[in-house]
């Protein structure tokens, strides 16, 4: 698989409401534009999900995709995988919070998406650069709304 993509962001929040957002799959169709919507398949007993199904619509790209996720013990972090995906044929993602010394909390996002259509290099970081971005500019806005 190719370099992931790193992105960061401060959101003047604590770390527990900050994954509450995050953790809140089905309403990211409320806040995440391209997001039309989200299905939990399967949760833990914490009630987090640990399969969902996503369909994206983001102008030109569309897809209809499962991810796999899982959960740190102490609440400061979530890693997914494709399970299955229309356009898709892999996607790696991490959110990682940072308590800050202010209360805030640092959001780092890590990405890497293969697509099953040939892509150079050059635009499918790009790609991945606009959509970390956008995710924790979004983020950011649902949180501190």
């Amino acid at each position: 698989m190719a370099d992931r993509t790193k992105r960061s962001i401060v959101i003047a929040a604590r770390p527990e409401q900050v994954m509450a957002v995050i953790a809140d799959l089905s309403t990211y169709p409320e806040w995440v534009a391209a997001a039309k919507s989200v299905e939990v398949l399967d949760a833990d007993a914490a009630g987090r999900a640990t399969k969902a199904r996503f369909v994206l619509d983001a102008g030109v790209v569309k897809d209809t995709y499962v991810l796999e996720y899982s959960w740190r013990p102490d609440g400061r972090a979530v890693s997914w995988q494709l399970s299955s995906g229309d356009l898709q044929k892999a996607q790696d993602g991490s959110y990682e919070l940072v308590e800050q010394p202010d209360g805030g909390t640092e959001v780092i996002y890590e990405l890497t998406v293969d697509l099953n259509i040939p892509m150079i290099g050059m635009f499918k970081r790009k790609a991945e650069k606009v959509i970390t971005d956008t995710a924790l500019t979004e983020l950011k806005k649902r949180v501190e709304g």
